[in-house]
């Protein structure tokens, strides 16, 4: 297997980490202490994007989009997540759900998403049902050719900034061998729409200026055209995109560790202590042996969970791999980083505390780690009968 990269993904690789050292790493510290990106700092980072051709890479080519093939994608997704989030995101990669809109929601979702005038938001989380999708309780009930929803979602992300959202409700129910089970579907709200109200959630410690989110749902009119895919087939429609996002998870994770890791080189080869650099003690470089090692891990997993889905082999426990150990190494790396740091590591002024706080949420959102393992357990356990 040749694991070299090919001159067009090394000239993708070159293009996209030239755009994140220079639009995006100046603003870092300012997003970080204002937990928030200005609106005119935001639209020109978009044009930006845009401009340079980075801009809805994961989306068809013939739709306006970049086309890139999933390990393209994942190059990209581990340059942007270099850098802090809230400005990483602006350089748009619209949910790929939306290329199951049909009609009409093409030219009035699809498109403009792609060519950067709308921007979505997923809503699936509740606050009884994170993990358990299937125990959420928003409903989306239908009267007459309209569907009225009701219900709230919570730990929605950049929900502030979005134009509408992909919703996930209860339409029904159904009965399985283990009992009757809600029939959920997918709907497309403009976050406009009378009787949704968006409301900024509390201050996280990961991510600051990509803000998490509560939407309410009071007697949310939508028309049956807001009805994205069939009609109690929203996990069916999820799960043929969700591994994509996971996957972009744990590229995000590797190219973060990776700057993590160089930094933590710097510092060990350049600070001194007792007459020579720090990096000279075993204390310091083994764990910074370790660091490499597992970052090296975890870019090869990611690497091959998405070659397997360029050849349309990607399994769930492929990408479940893929996320787990590349987000819980991306942990491991920042928390030595701060140790070799010392101090320093824990100063506001140093980049090295934020990534530290940063690294924590990518083992929860997207599918926990108690999730990868228990899909990645059930995927090994399942042929053998248990």
């Amino acid at each position: 297997m040749d694991f070299s990269l090919t001159e067009e993904q090394n000239l993708i690789v070159e293009t996209v980490r030239s755009f994140v050292e220079r639009e995006l790493y100046p603003h870092e510290n300012l997003v970080d202490r204002l937990d928030d990106v200005p609106d005119d700092l935001a639209q020109s980072i978009r044009q930006a994007a845009i401009t340079s051709g980075l801009y809805a890479p994961n989306m068809p080519e013939e739709l306006g989009g970049g086309g890139l093939s999933g390990v393209n994608l994942a190059l990209v997704e581990r340059e942007l997540g270099r850098a802090s989030y809230a400005l990483g995101c602006l350089v748009a990669r619209p949910s790929n759900i939306l290329q199951g809109c049909v009609g009409e929601q093409v030219e009035r979702y699809l498109l403009p998403s792609i060519r950067g005038e709308r921007h979505d938001c997923m809503a699936m989380t509740e606050p009884g049902a994170g993990s358990d999708v299937q125990s959420m309780k928003t409903r989306a009930d239908r009267d007459g050719s309209d569907f009225v929803i009701n219900g709230t979602k919570h730990f929605i992300s950049h929900a502030d900034k979005a134009d509408f959202v992909i919703l996930l409700a209860v339409t029904g129910t159904q009965e399985t061998a283990r009992g009757t089970r809600p029939l959920i579907s997918t709907f497309l709200v403009d976050t406009d729409n009378p009787g949704l109200t968006v409301t900024r959630g509390s201050s996280c410690v990961s991510h600051r200026g990509y803000h998490q989110c509560e939407l309410s749902f009071v007697d949310c009119r939508v028309p049956a055209s807001a009805l994205l895919g069939e009609e109690g087939l929203g996990l069916d429609l999820m799960g043929q995109w969700l591994g994509s996002t996971r996957l972009a998870v744990a590229a995000n994770s590797v190219g973060r560790g990776q700057r993590v890791l160089a930094a933590s080189l710097e510092w060990a080869a350049t600070r001194e202590q007792f007459g020579q650099p720090i990096g000279k003690f075993q204390g310091i470089s083994f764990p910074l042996a370790d660091s490499a090692v597992e970052l090296a891990a975890a870019e090869l997993l990611t690497l091959y969970a998405a070659d397997k889905y360029d050849r349309g082999e990607m399994t769930d426990m492929d990408v479940a791999m893929a996320k787990l150990y590349a987000t819980e190494a991306l942990g491991r790396i920042t928390d030595r980083a701060v140790q070799v740091f010392g101090g320093m590591g824990l100063v506001s002024e140093s980049p090295v505390e934020r990534w530290w706080r940063d690294a924590r949420v990518e083992r929860i959102w997207d599918g926990t780690s108690e999730i990868q393992r228990h899909i990645i357990s059930r995927s090994l356990l399942r042929p053998l009968g248990a």
